[in-house]
């Protein structure tokens, strides 16, 4: 795969609201659009639920919120029967059989599949995310996201915030994207280490080896939080639902634990009784502006085919939510202005395991306790 720092990076500017995504619904239409826009979009589910909280969820909405606007475009979305990928063939020839004009393929598992697919198919668009085919057709766009700012910024929050000085990063598979995402993360508590006067350590950094299993999510966070560990930071997909759970249960019993939520705002999954929350911040990935900006792009008949995307902070790709009620003003404060830095390109924020090698040791941070290569 191309390194992440050579990718083509494209300005992605609409904006939009997101829609609830309904999980019993495998087709979406609506009569409220304003103009004459007409073709089938088809989502393939990649790992879990199409209501999952994070990916799935993320790339869903951004086709809801596009069908929403433009009544002539209808959307449905179909769950491989395995993760093979034949399995992934034969759930785009269901899509393409239903006369879908875009196929849409939120992540890295696809890339085989599609690359089969565009050559096969030149008349169907496709739309991989966080991945990219073999060879790039003009048919197909490849978009990416520069997770490791969104970490870099949840590392920051999650520094200011602790009040153990201890933290943590749970990723699910060890793939490019989380791995960007803990990178970024431990660079950022470094970061405000050096920068905000915090003195916190990242002190477990493990991976699940899945993004599947909830209980293995629940067992391995309730194994950080017994370290002292007071925020979690968790890339994980629905094994996050598990560290959501263990943290809610621990608040229950009179513990101050939080979890960072991943791709989508979670501060809702994380709700108690009493209202509040176990979610801190969310360190989020635009997936439905992308999405949308994609369908945007085809209805518009300047589909971006044949190129590789990359959503950033500069282009309000990533980052974290508006509102983050667990957040401190000054802590807000300290976000935005870092934020700001990155965006203006004064602050680098390391995307490679050996920049952040670099990275650490210009700040002053010694990480000899954990493995994050």
């Amino acid at each position: 795969m191309r390194k992440f720092t050579s990718m083509l990076i494209v300005t992605m500017v609409a904006m939009i609201a997101l829609v609830a995504c309904s999980s019993d619904k495998g087709e979406s239409g609506s009569t409220t659009g304003t103009d004459n826009v007409n073709f089938k979009v088809g989502m393939m589910i990649d790992s879990g639920t199409i209501d999952d909280k994070s990916f799935n969820q993320g790339t869903w909405e951004g086709i809801l919120a596009y069908t929403d606007d433009h009544k002539g475009v209808k959307g449905q979305h179909v769950q491989p029967n395995g993760e093979t990928t034949a399995d992934y063939l034969s759930a785009a020839d269901n899509l393409m059989m239903a006369g879908n004009n875009v196929i849409i393929a939120p992540g890295f598992k696809f890339e085989e599949a599609i690359t089969e697919l565009q050559t096969a198919n030149p008349e169907v668009s496709f739309v991989i995310l966080d991945g990219e085919p073999a060879t790039m057709a003009e048919n197909t766009t490849a978009i990416y996201f520069a997770e490791h700012e969104a970490g870099f910024l949840a590392g920051v929050a999650a520094a200011l915030q602790s009040q153990t000085g201890k933290v943590g990063f749970i990723g699910g598979m060890k793939i490019p994207a989380v791995e960007r995402f803990g990178w970024g993360y431990l660079a950022g508590v470094a970061y405000a280490n050096k920068n905000y006067a915090t003195n916190v350590e990242v002190v477990d950094y493990q991976y699940q080896g899945t993004f599947n299993d909830v209980q293995g999510g629940q067992m391995m966070a309730g194994g950080m939080y017994d370290k002292g560990i007071d925020i979690i930071f968790s890339a994980a997909a629905a094994v996050g639902n598990g560290v959501i759970n263990e943290a809610k249960a621990r608040t229950e019993a009179g513990e101050k634990v939080y979890v960072i939520g991943v791709d989508v705002d979670q501060y809702d999954e994380g709700l108690m009784n009493d209202g509040s929350s176990v979610v801190l911040t969310s360190a989020i990935k635009r997936i439905d502006v992308a999405v949308y900006d994609a369908l945007k792009a085809y209805g518009e008949g300047n589909f971006p085919g044949g190129q590789i995307i990359t959503m950033d902070a500069k282009t309000n790709g990533v980052g974290l939510p508006e509102t983050n009620p667990n957040l401190t003003t000054d802590t807000q404060a300290k976000v935005d202005d870092t934020l700001a830095q990155i965006q203006s390109g004064a602050l680098v924020v390391p995307v490679t395991g050996e920049e952040l090698d670099t990275f650490l040791a210009e700040v002053g941070y010694q990480a000899n306790t954990i493995n994050y290569k």
